[in-house]
């Protein structure tokens, strides 16, 4: 079984990874890349072009630097990807599909896209392919354990160990994946150890508390970051405010409330007898706001999910606001100007007084250590990150690690294995 990255050796973002037996290919992502990296283009034998008959692609979660790039793709190609995850991704494209091209080519692009689910094996010509389900900040993201040609990978897709579930990954990768002969993983957070990363139960809690003391409040988050989502949720109801979110919102809310088997029925994603969100009404372009709303505001208080832009802005011009507190729920670099993905009109629906409440999706070097332990590779392939060079530094000593440049291909000898 040959492997090469195409990309993703030397960044964050816009990975594809092949895996090529016996003239069969499963390529993994096709997203974009993110903002302020060098765009490359990408002409692959197999993927974008020539035969296709022996080839598939697989998708870890719905980020968009991991699907986005998907519509340009022939239509005769095989896509796979989570089935809860294909439902949260379409709600997201038909959303804005009538905004941006993109996501509208997106959305029809994903009306052929098959699904799996995790713990059941998808058979693709030579390849062997088991769907692990890891925590990450997209639901329903998946690593892959692929086998063909007496070889087993374990490819991590993007997840962490300090979500919500991540508690049965151990126990997870003893029942579906065992030992391997290869990993190809994520690196993200090569440079951040376990201690300054916040676990999402202790996020979950100081919101919990900040919605206690403040009556007013407004988060801005990603309305796909599921678990933050349902989080917030839960705080705001254990607060004893009233939670608002739009119809969009409640629609991704209600795409995963109550069907969370993956690792048995979570009491996360269940609403709350008589406790669901509740919907911000809209008048055309504006939610409405009446003198009913604003008295049962100003009794009670809320949490409301906001977004950039206008309608938003308007909303919270119109409600009650004294000594409202604004919260921060994503990455920082959203908000600063020298980063390429600075959003200027995030930055003017936040404004400059905001409290920063946020934790990573990525894994941290000391439990992706761990996770190593239990897979015990005899060569790693890092990929997702910006420094592979300091990702050797930290497990060279007791691991083998592999840099590869883009394109290149590593063409392991079947050994023994001796596990």
């Amino acid at each position: 079984m040959n492997i090469t990255i195409h990309r993703g050796t030397d960044q964050i973002g816009g990975c594809v990874t092949e895996y090529e037996y016996n003239g069969w290919r499963l390529f993994i992502d096709y997203g974009e890349q993110l903002p302020g990296t060098p765009e490359t283009f990408l002409q692959l034998e197999g993927l974008t072009h020539g035969d296709l008959s022996r080839s598939a692609l697989l998708i870890t979660h719905y980020h968009g630097d991991h699907v986005g790039c998907i519509a340009e793709l022939p239509e005769e190609l095989p896509i796979f990807i989570g089935n809860i995850a294909k439902e949260i991704l379409e709600g997201l494209s038909e959303h804005l599909g009538h905004i941006d091209d993109k996501q509208k080519a997106l959305s029809a692009r994903l009306k052929s896209v098959n699904t799996f689910l995790p713990g059941h094996l998808l058979e693709w010509g030579e390849f062997q392919i088991m769907p692990i389900i890891m925590d990450h900040s997209a639901f329903d993201a998946y690593a892959f354990r692929i086998e063909a040609g007496g070889l087993k990978v374990f490819h991590t897709g993007d997840f962490r160990t300090h979500g919500f579930r991540s508690g049965k990954l151990p126990k997870v990768v003893e029942k579906y994946v065992g030992k391997v002969d290869y990993m190809v993983c994520e690196a993200t957070n090569v440079r951040r150890t376990a201690n300054n990363i916040k676990p999402e139960h202790e996020l979950q809690k100081e919101f919990r508390q900040a919605f206690t003391v403040n009556k007013y409040n407004a988060v801005y988050l990603s309305s796909t970051n599921i678990d933050r989502l349902f989080g917030l949720y839960h705080a705001a109801l254990q607060a004893g405010r009233p939670f608002y979110v739009d119809g969009y919102q409640k629609k991704i809310m209600d795409i995963v409330a109550g069907r969370d088997t993956i690792w048995g029925r979570s009491r996360l994603y269940r609403y709350k007898d008589g406790s669901e969100p509740k919907v911000l009404h809209r008048d055309e372009d504006n939610f409405r706001v009446n003198g009913k709303f604003v008295d049962f505001l100003s009794d009670r208080g809320y949490v409301i999910i906001a977004r950039a832009g206008e309608r938003f802005d308007n909303l919270l011009s119109r409600i009650p606001s004294d000594g409202r507190r604004t919260y921060f729920s994503m990455w920082n670099g959203y908000l600063d100007k020298s980063k390429a993905a600075y959003s200027p009109t995030l930055a003017k629906s936040v404004g400059s007084d905001y409290v920063s409440l946020h934790t990573s999706g990525h894994c941290d070097m000391d439990s992706l250590e761990k996770l190593i332990e239990m897979l015990r590779p005899k060569t790693i392939i890092p990929i997702h990150t910006d420094s592979p060079k300091t990702f050797a530094e930290l497990f060279s000593d007791k691991w083998p690690v592999l840099i590869m440049k883009e394109g290149d291909t590593f063409r392991p000898i079947k050994r023994p294995s001796v596990y």
